[in-house]
Formats: structure tokens, C-alpha cells, sequence
């Protein structure tokens, strides 16, 4: 059976910012669905710590006031959202995150900050990425590569968009269409499948640094692609 047709696990972040190094998480969502059987949905509201800044709350709806009087402490979050994912990586389901570099770095640097094993420090799970998909199969489609424009794309409906739940189930729901529509995608085995998604994101990243050195003006952007999929390792220093 094609791994599009089991069990699937969403995850989706919204944050403080888009810095992983130094930015917190705000809301996250683990969402298990697909394989016939019942949808079953996490999510957590966690005080970061910091100001969540007024750009941030305007993307995900959440001001610093909220999260203080609602979220939980960051570290239970983080400990939680992990155990979570290590679950679910542990019964062979995989990880779907649009731009999942983002998320799962930002989670590890978080689990870092309080001291908690991070999660491919307890396990090596397999991650199906829409958006390292979407650019192999349909490399030069004009347009943005959001989530929102990949729902477009592929059909799929996004209710709340920037909101954690909403963003998990739909990067499901959008891996599930690439595969339906690419049988290279869908035949291929999840660990051969990942290896490959390794190669095509480093491969993507770099198209993307050679077009800003040859783009007047954007020259400086180069330096700062990382072509590391899914996780930016941590620096020395930052090791747990």
C-alpha cells in the first residue's frame, strides 16, 4: 500500500518570528488522520516568554497578553509537543510539515533552550515535506509556494489559514494530493522517499542562492540559504 493511503501526522508551528534560533513557539498542533481511521488533533497554547511582536500576532491571531493569561509554560509545551512526535515516528507514521526545516528546528532549539532531549536525538523519524514535493514535481509553475497557494494548486480546502490545526491537517491533505497526482511520489517507499526529499530540498536551495547572486541588489541573501533538510543542525554550544 502506498504510504499516502495510511496514517499521516500533521505538524504546524506559529511563532514569535521566523528566526529558529531565537524565536519561541506560540501555538503548535500534532493532528494524526488518514489511514481510515479518526481524526485525533493536539494543540497547545504556550507563553513564549518573550513579546510575541505586533507582526507575528497579526499572522496567527495570538498577542502577548493572550498567551500569558492561557498558554502553558513553554517547557511543557515543548516536552509534550516532542513526546508527541516521537510517538508517532516510533510506530512508523510520518511527520508532514510544510517547510519542515522551519518547524523542526525551531522545535529543537527550543527543546535545547529548556533542556529536553530533542527529537532526533530520541528517534530518526521520516518527514514528507509539501513544499520540497510541490518544487520536484512541478519545478517551474509560476507563482508562490505557500501553503496557501499549494491548497490552491492542489484543490484543497484551508479553513483558518495561520492557525496550527488548520496548517497541519491541510499540509496532509496536500502531500496526499501530490501523491494521488505523481506516481513517482506515490509508489516510492517513505525511507527511500525522505533520502530523496534530503537531496531535492539541498538541490532546491541551491537554485535559490545562485538566483540571488546573480540578482542585482539580492546578492547577500545567498549567504544565508541553508541547504540542511529537515533540521538546521545546532551549532556548538547549542548541543543538549
Amino acid at each position: 500500500m502506498s504510504w499516502h493511503l495510511g496514517r499521516m501526522c500533521g505538524f504546524d508551528l506559529e511563532t514569535t518570528g521566523i528566526d529558529v534560533e531565537n524565536d519561541r513557539i506560540v501555538t503548535a498542533c500534532v493532528v494524526q488522520c488518514g489511514g481510515n481511521a479518526p481524526v485525533q488533533s493536539a494543540t497547545w497554547l504556550a507563553d513564549p516568554g518573550i513579546e510575541i511582536p505586533e507582526g507575528a500576532s497579526k499572522v496567527h491571531g495570538i498577542s502577548t497578553e493572550q498567551a500569558r493569561a492561557e498558554g502553558r509554560p513553554a517547557v511543557e509545551v515543548v516536552e509534550r509537543v516532542t513526546a508527541a512526535l516521537a510517538q508517532v515516528a516510533r510506530d512508523g507514521i510520518p511527520i508532514v510539515a510544510m517547510n519542515a526545516t522551519f518547524d523542526l528546528t525551531m522545535l529543537d532549539r527550543e527543546a535545547r533552550r529548556h533542556g529536553i532531549e530533542p527529537l532526533f536525538g530520541i528517534c530518526e523519524p521520516l518527514v514528507i515535506d509539501p513544499r520540497v514535493l510541490d518544487k520536484k514535481v512541478d519545478q517551474w509553475r509560476r507563482g508562490g509556494r505557500t501553503l496557501t497557494d499549494l491548497c490552491k494548486t492542489y484543490r484543497v480546502s484551508l479553513d483558518g489559514a495561520h492557525s496550527a490545526d488548520a496548517d497541519a491537517i491541510a499540509a496532509c491533505r496536500v502531500a496526499w494530493r501530490i501523491a494521488q497526482q505523481h506516481p513517482s511520489i506515490e509508489v516510492t517507499p517513505l525511507e527511500d522517499l525522505h533520502e530523496q526529499q534530503v537531496e531535492w530540498a539541498a538541490e532546491q536551495a541551491q537554485s535559490l542562492a545562485d538566483y540571488f547572486r546573480r540578482t542585482p541588489g539580492k546578492e547577500s541573501w545567498a549567504d544565508g540559504v541553508r541547504t540542511d533538510w529537515p533540521l538546521i543542525p545546532a551549532q556548538r554550544g547549542e548541543e543538549a
